[in-house]
């Protein structure tokens, strides 16, 4: 396959080396890098197959200026809700390439690890299984794909768990024990479950890969930039601090505000989210927001 990754951030070098192992693999990004095989944009979209590792905050105004449709395939790496509007990544994309060509990738996938060629499984949701299948089908040998239709599973799950992983972090930073990180995950895997019911997301999707799956992983390793959002959170320190420590995107943050915006809209019961986004926008004091998950 002729691929180009476009966003050069560590998930955008990560999926550049592991699709690199069995096909003809160039990267693009805003910022020149020096990475092996890094072209301008022109080159890049006249790839017949693109990855695109762009922040989900970033992706409509990223189309609207550079896009050119010229017939590729597209899967989607980013993971996200777009907080000035709560649509999904699915409704962003499909406004400039049809449905059928385009793809999601889902799972549990630390990019330091993928970079490290070691073992993982993942998933590809696309309308199109052919195409989807083609995604995974070109995977490297250490990258187990599967593949399902249910996009907006995929979409709420990749989004969802980024949230709940910050409040996981603020449950382990705050020595709250195991039993309350086991309760916050299942809890919130619920949660999520709910919200995606209420888009027509099957209830599945959260038991696979791309939902229980992601979950666990992101809700429990520091390797997560999102937990390491709700360690920065139970310490008192300020959003300011935490993001400016992290150096990179936590989809986690703008996320919680997407939920939040959608929760009163369309009045879905997202408690654990709640929490999450009044500790990030009101400042409020993580052990209140666990006392009053409790009640």
């Amino acid at each position: 396959m002729k691929i180009a990754v476009i966003g050069a951030g560590k998930w955008g070098q990560a999926l550049y080396h592991a699709y690199s192992q069995k096909n003809d693999v160039v990267i693009h990004s805003r910022t020149p890098r020096k990475i092996e095989h890094f072209v301008a944009l022109d080159t890049a979209l006249d790839r017949e197959y693109l990855i695109m590792a762009i922040p989900a905050q970033f992706a409509r105004k990223w189309m609207e200026e550079h896009f050119e449709d010229r017939g590729q395939k597209i899967l989607v790496a980013a993971k996200g809700i777009e907080t000035s509007t709560g649509a999904f990544l699915n409704d962003i994309y499909s406004q400039f390439v049809p449905e059928e060509r385009l793809a999601y990738i889902s799972g549990p996938t630390f990019a330091a690890e993928v970079q490290k060629s070691l073992p993982a499984a993942l998933m590809v949701s696309s309308a199109n299984i052919p195409l989807a299948e083609i995604f995974t089908d070109h995977l490297p040998d250490y990258i187990k794909g599967y593949v399902d239709d249910d996009v907006i599973g995929a979409e709420v799950s990749g989004a969802y768990k980024n949230v709940i992983a910050i409040a996981s972090g603020v449950c382990d930073g705050l020595e709250l024990g195991n039993n309350a990180r086991a309760a916050l995950i299942s809890r919130g895997l619920v949660e999520m479950a709910r919200f995606g019911r209420f888009f027509g997301a099957r209830t599945e999707t959260f038991l696979s890969l791309g939902g229980a799956g992601d979950l666990f992983l992101t809700a429990s390793s520091t390797l997560s930039r999102n937990y390491r959002v709700g360690l920065g959170l139970s310490e008192g320190k300020s959003m300011h601090a935490i993001l400016e420590a992290l150096g990179e995107v936590a989809e986690g943050v703008p996320t919680a505000s997407a939920l939040h915006r959608i929760a009163e809209e369309k009045e879905i019961y997202l408690p654990i989210a709640q929490e999450v986004y009044e500790m990030i926008e009101e400042g409020k004091d993580p052990l209140k927001s666990v006392k009053d998950l409790l009640s």
